[in-house]
């Protein structure tokens, strides 16, 4: 179990890592944002590259912060069962989620999306609009990898849902957080 039990820490170490980095750049978004609109509303003047940044920014921080989010555990979850569970059930819970419908979603998302990103990257994609930002191709290719990440956080929750099932403990160690 010390390999898995690595592993999953490596894969956290990783996803925590770019989840902090992916911190500044929204930051970097709002204020982007924060510009786009000041400059359309008080100048009205406005950029379609400065435009389409933004949304590679948003498209960045949502597509790359997914796994983050699953580390810290920040997902949408409808608690009305869940919360109620033993820990020992709320292991299980997310051994069987990561296992049975988060894994296979990510296989899935990672094999659909290489034609589509292979598309983009023979045809050196870029924006349709004119003054717009080239290698969308770059953008696209995110999919895949956020696919992995998500995936190698999911197998690192698994690996912890495994442990903690296992654990006839009453303190549940989970997403480097002690709780009763």
């Amino acid at each position: 179990m010390a390999v898995a039990d690595s592993l999953s820490a490596h894969i956290g170490a990783l996803n925590e890592w770019l989840g902090r980095a992916l911190s500044w750049l929204t930051l970097l978004l709002v204020l982007l944002v924060f510009g786009l609109v000041v400059a359309r509303y008080l100048f009205a003047t406005g950029s379609i590259a400065a435009q389409e940044a933004a949304l590679w920014l948003h498209s960045l921080v949502f597509l790359l912060g997914a796994a983050f989010t699953l580390k810290r555990d920040a997902h949408v979850r409808v608690d009305l069962v869940y919360q109620r569970l033993s820990p020992r059930a709320r292991a299980a819970a997310d051994l069987i989620g990561s296992v049975v419908l988060l894994l296979p979603f990510c296989v899935f998302l990672f094999w659909v999306s290489l034609d589509y990103v292979g598309m983009a990257w023979s045809l050196h994609e870029s924006s349709r609009e004119p003054g717009g930002l080239p290698g969308v191709y770059l953008l696209k290719t995110l999919i895949p990898v956020a696919a992995v990440l998500l995936g190698l956080q999911g197998i690192a929750n698994a690996i912890d849902a495994w442990a903690r099932w296992r654990s006839p403990v009453t303190v549940v160690v989970m997403h480097d957080e002690a709780r009763l």
